[in-house]
């Protein structure tokens, strides 16, 4: 089964220095309906003002990634991490049994536009960890998050897998996905169909009960998505 969640039926939060979508509950936006998938439980698709960002603030007992599509990220946290993370790049922040953290916006000048991710872990507690990387623009599928950070991937604390989809016109892939496994696929740029339902920039898909799905860039520029396999 495929379930398609449109991009314009997102959540929506503006605070000036911030405009948000919400792909799933978060904050003050709140749906019943959709309150995560399996253990995918926040995508916000963030843009960030110049010099604006997220003051420190504290997190535990979640897989935090973040993947900058625009801009660059200056991220800081209470483990003595200070990093910064161009356009391109992926941070996982595993916040354990407690961290804190702050995120900004790198430029006075330039936006930043990036998605945040929280994954649940399967147990609580934990030392933090931080862990960034840039994993190329190969097209097909990159493994960026596993549970045993196979092929130079994330170790991601969770029965999980997290890959980066880039396809060009025309190219079609058949995801990694059992039909006792659910699939989460975020689409950020160009027109691609799986199985041929359409999807446009911003929508998600909850797969579920497939077997190596097909998936096809249907448009005339590059697809840049996100596949997220679960238990």
């Amino acid at each position: 089964m495929i379930t398609l969640r449109p991009a314009n039926e997102r959540g929506q939060a503006s605070h000036g220095w911030l405009d948000s979508f919400h792909s799933f509950s978060f904050a003050e936006y709140y749906d019943p309906n959709h309150m995560g998938f399996s253990a995918l439980r926040v995508i916000n698709d963030d843009t960030v003002a110049p010099g604006a960002g997220f003051a420190p603030h504290g997190h535990r007992d979640m897989e935090i990634l973040s993947y900058v599509l625009a801009g660059n990220i200056r991220h800081q946290d209470s483990e003595g991490n200070i990093a910064t993370l161009p356009a391109g790049e992926f941070q996982l922040m595993s916040a354990g049994k407690g961290i804190r953290h702050s995120e900004y916006n790198g430029s006075q000048t330039e936006a930043l536009r990036f998605l945040q991710i929280w994954i649940i872990p399967s147990t609580p507690g934990g030392e933090p960890g931080y862990q960034q990387k840039h994993f190329g623009s190969r097209e097909g599928l990159t493994l960026i998050a596993s549970p045993d950070g196979r092929d130079e991937s994330f170790t991601v604390r969770q029965d999980a897998c997290v890959y980066q989809l880039l396809l060009s016109p025309g190219q079609s892939i058949a995801l990694p996905l059992g039909a006792h496994r659910n699939g989460y696929l975020h689409l950020v740029e160009g027109a691609l169909s799986v199985e041929a339902m359409e999807m446009s920039p911003g929508d998600g898909a909850k797969l579920e009960g497939l077997d190596s799905p097909m998936v096809s860039n249907t448009g005339k520029e590059p697809v840049r998505a996100l596949l997220f396999e679960l238990p």
